[in-house]
């Protein structure tokens, strides 16, 4: 199966997935920094949303 024609997404997932198998690190600590990784960007996606009240 061809990942050209793969959403950005999976293409990104598959290279996150090789280049963690290639650190031979533990399953668990990829996991503890997949959730650090997951909070900065859900940090810069809540960020980058307008604030509920603007200042005039």
């Amino acid at each position: 199966m061809s990942l050209e024609n793969a959403p950005d997404e999976v293409k990104l997932a598959v290279d996150l997935i090789m280049l963690l198998e290639n650190h031979d690190l533990s399953a668990e600590t990829v996991l503890k920094a997949l959730e650090i990784v997951r909070r900065d960007f859900e940090g810069k996606v809540r960020d980058d949303r307008p604030h509920p009240d603007p200042l005039p």
